[in-house]
C-alpha cells in the first residue's frame, strides 16, 4: 500500500522509520519531512519520498491526496488535526488516521479538556479558566503563586509556565494574556495548582470503544539538567519508567482512561487516534496535567524501538474500530532518547550550522538517530530548528540504554549543540 505521512520532526522521523519497515507499505511520501526521512528506505527498497507541502497547509495536502491517492494518510503534529484536516480528508473519501477537530479539542483547548474533565470526575488538580489577567492573578493568589499558567490554544508544547511564587504567577499572566507571548492562544488561560509528584507520559491509541495501553515513558519537560529553565518540547524521554510496574500503570489507566472513554462515547465525541496524557503521580494518586491527542515527542521515538507489532496493522484497526482484536508486542528492552538541541533553545536560536558524525553514530548496535530539525544543503546536512536530533539507543537494562545513548551523542557534533546529561537519571537513583 502507499501512504502519506504528513509532519517533519522527530516524532515523524521515528513513525516513517517504522512505516517503512513494514512489509505492507509500497511507497511512502512525508509532507514535508526533514533530512533524516529523506535517507529512509521500505522494506521493498523504494527510497521514502519527502515533498514541499507544509504540514500545515490543509488545501496542498489535500490537492497532493487526490492526485496521488494513498492508501492511507498518517498524521503527526497537533496543528493540523486542530485545523480539521481528518474531516477535511473523510468529506473526500480519503482514508486517515488521527482524531476529528472536535476530539483533537482535548488538546487544542486546555479550557475544553478542563470542562471535560471536570465533568466526567478525572482526576486532575484544582484549576480554574481565565479570559482577563485581573481574575487570573486573584485565583493565582488563592494558590500562593504555586501554579501552572496555561495558554489555551497550542503554542508548540511551550505555552505551559511553572510558577512558585505570586510575583512569577503574575508575570506569567502577563507575558501570555497581555504581552501575546503565544499569540493567540494566550487570549484564554487555564491556571492550575502545582503538583507535586513523579510525571509521567501514558499513550493509549484508540478507536472510538477500545483503548490499547502502551508502556509507561517519561519525557523531560525543562530545558537544563535537574528540570531548571524553560519548558521546552522535550529534551529527552525513556521507556518503560521504573515508577509504575504493569499493575500500577493499569490501575493508573483505569482511574483516568475509563472514565474519559465513557465521556466521549456520552458526548458523542468520536476519537480515534492516539491520547496521551501527561500524569503527576501525587501522593493522592495519579492527576492529569493534561491531554494531547498525537504521539509524544519524544517518547514516539522510544516506543517505535520498542515495538513489535506491524504499526499499519494498528492504524488500521484505529480507524475500523478494530483494536480490540490486536495483540501489541513490544520487545523487553529499554529505550532512552537524549535530543540534540540548538544553542538558545527553546528561545531564539541560529540555523544552518553543519552536523558531523551521524553515520558514525547510527552505526553503533543499538542506535538510531531520529532527525527533528535539519535539512539537506546539497552534500551537508545542517541544523534548521530548536530541536535538531533525537538520539535513540536500546539496552538490555535502563543504564545500559542510557550509557549507549550518550556514547552516540558525543560522536556528533554541531556548533552550539546542546544536551541535558541527566535524562533518565532519576529513574536510576530514585
Amino acid at each position: 500500500m502507499n501512504i502519506l505521512l504528513i509532519g517533519g520532526g522527530g516524532r515523524e522521523h521515528a513513525l516513517a522509520w517504522k512505516l517503512a519497515q513494514s512489509n505492507r507499505v509500497k511507497r511512502l511520501w512525508v509532507a514535508p519531512g526533514n533530512g533524516g526521512i529523506a535517507g529512509e528506505v521500505t522494506a521493498g527498497g523504494e527510497p521514502v519520498e519527502c515533498v514541499p507541502v507544509d504540514a500545515e497547509d490543509l488545501e496542498a495536502l489535500l490537492d497532493f491526496a487526490r492526485a496521488h491517492q494513498p492508501d492511507l494518510t498518517v498524521v503527526g503534529p497537533d496543528n493540523p488535526l486542530a485545523a480539521g484536516i481528518v474531516d477535511l480528508f473523510e468529506e473526500n473519501d480519503l482514508r486517515i488516521w488521527g482524531p476529528n477537530a472536535e476530539a483533537a479539542q482535548f488538546e487544542s483547548s486546555k479550557v475544553f479538556a478542563q470542562d471535560f474533565m471536570a465533568r466526567h470526575s478525572i482526576p486532575t488538580a484544582r484549576a480554574g479558566t481565565f479570559n482577563f489577567p485581573t481574575a487570573a492573578k486573584a485565583f493565582a493568589g488563592e494558590l500562593n503563586g504555586r501554579c501552572v499558567v496555561k495558554a489555551d490554544g497550542l503554542a508548540m508544547g511551550k505555552g505551559v509556565l511553572i510558577c512558585e511564587t505570586l510575583e512569577e504567577a503574575e508575570a506569567a499572566i502577563d507575558s501570555v494574556m497581555v504581552d501575546q507571548q503565544f499569540g493567540e492562544a494566550g487570549d484564554e488561560v487555564v491556571i492550575q495548582e502545582f503538583l507535586e509528584g513523579t510525571e509521567i507520559s501514558m499513550h493509549v491509541m484508540c478507536d472510538g470503544r477500545t483503548t490499547i495501553l502502551f508502556p509507561a515513558s517519561q519525557d523531560h519537560k525543562r530545558a537544563l539538567d535537574g528540570d531548571k529553565g524553560l519548558n521546552t518540547g522535550g529534551m529527552g524521554t525513556f521507556s518503560p519508567a521504573p515508577f509504575l510496574d504493569d499493575d500500577e500503570l493499569r490501575a493508573a489507566a483505569s482511574s483516568v482512561i475509563n472514565p474519559w472513554l465513557t465521556g466521549c462515547l456520552t458526548e458523542g465525541i468520536d476519537f480515534r487516534g492516539m491520547l496521551y496524557p501527561g500524569l503527576m503521580l501525587t501522593p493522592d494518586g495519579p492527576k492529569v496535567l493534561e491531554f494531547n491527542a498525537r504521539w509524544g515527542d519524544p517518547e514516539t521515538q522510544v516506543y517505535l524501538m520498542r515495538l513489535e507489532t506491524d504499526l499499519v496493522d494498528l492504524f488500521e484497526a484505529s480507524i475500523d474500530r478494530r483494536l480490540a482484536e490486536m495483540d501489541v508486542h513490544w520487545n523487553d528492552q529499554a529505550a532512552v532518547c537524549v535530543v540534540m538541541a540548538s544553542g538558545g533553545y527553546p528561545e531564539s536560536y541560529a540555523k544552518g550550522k553543519p552536523i558531523t558524525g551521524i553515520a558514525d553514530a547510527d552505526a553503533m548496535e543499538g542506535v538510531k538517530v531520529f532527525h527533528a530539525g535539519t535539512k539537506r544543503e546539497g552534500e551537508n546536512l545542517v541544523t534548521s530548528g530548536g530541536r535538531v536530533l533525537g538520539v535513540t539507543a536500546l539496552g538490555d537494562t535502563l543504564a545500559d540504554a542510557r550509557n549507549l545513548a550518550y556514547a552516540a551523542v558525543d560522536k556528533i557534533k554541531f556548533e552550539g549543540a546542546r544536551v541535558r546529561g541527566d535524562i533518565a537519571a532519576k529513574a536510576l537513583t530514585d
